[in-house]
């Protein structure tokens, strides 16, 4: 969502994948990638077509919608390629490029960087792929979906080369078939604690390289870069991102830090922290303990037997330290904090790899958690969070243990198949509850749900919280995760702060 035009109003831009969108782990053709922008009337605005050179799928095209020069409308940032059109059919780089990899350009090699035999399982993998080529980072005017600027795109394949070898993709990724060195992420940060740059990050199961951009003017200029492999960079800063990211000024300078799964990169990009953990599936960022001042990270994970068995763990934002932990003994796959219970202060925690419902403490808050373990939204009348799994929201019954619906929906369908994700959710009209973006299972609409449940709390609209803004921008990254505010909001909170 952004105002793209400066009238007070949001928009929708919407991402349009083909029905053949592929997960990384696959080769194949895909079809072409559309970036739409739509009134909330449902008036088409303009489109813009990726073109071939842009492969389709959950990990690949990262938008961002926000006002990063600051003249009152909103813009949208993505990686671009030869034959990306604008909204006003101008094209960029070379229109009759095709870097589609047809087989056989390359040789493909295993994850032990042996070349496959026609017999290997991963012959084929390089079909469909776009590895070779340039790459470009573009800004679009919000308001006509017109090409603003656009500049190479940063980081690159390989150092200094965009045509790498599969033996030269294996070194720098840890493959040599584009599984993990073409695996995006994004967000929106207020790294000086004025104006918002943009974050463009590739890689997180081994190397991962993040940029910062500035838009200002009309032109896009680089602020700065990590690479976890750099020299510089201490060990354990590789391996450590997740399927989404984070935004938050975790340390109280009045400036955002980038939270990527288990590690946390600075305001001006250097290495902050790393709990070794590894990569995760999800990520919450926001006050959960009331009694630990500040923020706290909730994550999940994935690779106990190289993180010393940790399924899901609560760290103290600021500085990485593990307030405490529980186990897993395999892939440990999604997890949630809100606050459901009002007999336990702050938030309450849980994941697949544990039955148990836990409190901020880590303590045991009931012998059984919510099924739900996708998404949160705001809907009813009080301060508790509500779960959103799928196309149906949910009350948890903290006497019962047990999820009760609140609003069951028709005709629909979420995203990102077991992650079962909204397109959108966020509080857009204003009265701090959080309205629900679906789309028609024909696919041929969407349809914007608000709550009908009255309520005697008033807050200010959730929007005017910086960190709950950008986590509206970055939500649509890859898996989408429900977005937090800067403070605690729910059952027993303090007054929100002034800067909400």
């Amino acid at each position: 969502m952004g105002d793209l035009n400066g009238d007070g109003r949001y928009e929708i831009i919407l991402k349009w994948e083909p029905s053949n969108a592929k997960d990384n782990a696959f080769g194949g053709y895909t079809g072409k990638v559309f970036i739409d922008a739509y009134t909330l009337e449902g008036e088409q605005l303009w489109r813009i077509n990726l073109g071939s050179n842009i492969r389709a799928g959950a990990h690949y095209t990262q938008f961002m919608v926000y006002d990063f020069d600051g003249d009152g409308r909103a813009e949208i940032a993505m990686k671009t390629a030869d034959g990306t059109t604008d909204g006003e059919g101008t094209i960029i780089g070379d229109a009759k490029a095709d870097w589609v990899s047809h087989g056989g350009e390359m040789e493909v090699l295993d994850r032990t960087g042996s070349v496959v035999t026609p017999e290997g399982k991963y012959m084929g993998q390089l079909i469909g792929r776009v590895l070779t080529g340039p790459e470009y980072f573009s800004v679009f005017e919000g308001a006509t979906g017109k090409v603003l600027d656009t500049v190479p795109y940063i980081p690159q394949r390989a150092p200094g080369n965009n045509n790498p070898t599969a033996e030269q993709m294996k070194a720098v990724w840890g493959d040599g078939y584009g599984n993990r060195s073409e695996r995006y992420l994004a967000g929106v940060a207020y790294l000086d604690g004025a104006r918002p740059s943009v974050i463009m990050a590739r890689g997180y199961y081994a190397r991962s390289v993040i940029a910062a951009y500035d838009f200002r003017a009309g032109k896009i200029s680089t602020r700065w870069v990590f690479d976890s492999a750099a020299h510089d960079v201490s060990e354990g800063f590789s391996g450590q991102g997740n399927h989404q990211l984070s935004v938050a000024d975790i340390d109280s300078d009045g400036m955002d830090e980038i939270i990527y799964g288990a590690m946390a990169i600075d305001h001006d990009g250097s290495p902050k922290w790393t709990t070794k953990f590894g990569h995760g599936d999800a990520l919450h960022v926001s006050d959960f303990d009331l009694e630990n001042p500040g923020l706290e990270v909730f994550g999940v994970y994935e690779s106990p037997r190289s993180n010393g068995g940790i399924g899901s763990a609560l760290i103290n934002a600021a500085d990485g330290k593990v307030l405490w932990s529980k186990p897993t003994e395999k892939d440990n796959g999604r997890g949630l904090a809100a606050d459901i219970d009002p007999r336990h202060p702050g938030a309450e925690n849980w994941a697949l790899n544990a039955p148990e419902l836990f409190n901020a403490k880590g303590e045991v808050a009931a012998p059984a958690r919510p099924k739900q373990v996708n998404f949160a939204i705001w809907w009813d009348g009080d301060l508790l969070r509500e779960l959103l799994d799928g196309t149906t929201i949910y009350k948890w019954d903290w006497n019962n243990n047990t999820s009760v619906p609140l609003l069951v929906t028709e005709g629909n369908s979420s995203n990102n198949g077991t992650k079962a994700n909204p397109a959108l959710s966020a509080d857009l009209f204003g009265d701090w509850r959080e309205e629900l973006i679906l789309r028609a299972a024909d696919n041929q609409s969407l349809r914007i749900y608000s709550t009908n449940i009255p309520t005697d709390i008033g807050l200010t609209t959730l929007m005017q919280d910086p960190q709950y803004r950008v986590a509206i921008a970055w939500q649509n990254t890859a898996y989408n995760q429900p977005p937090h505010p800067s403070f605690y909001l729910g059952d027993g909170m303090k007054p929100a702060p002034k800067n909400q």
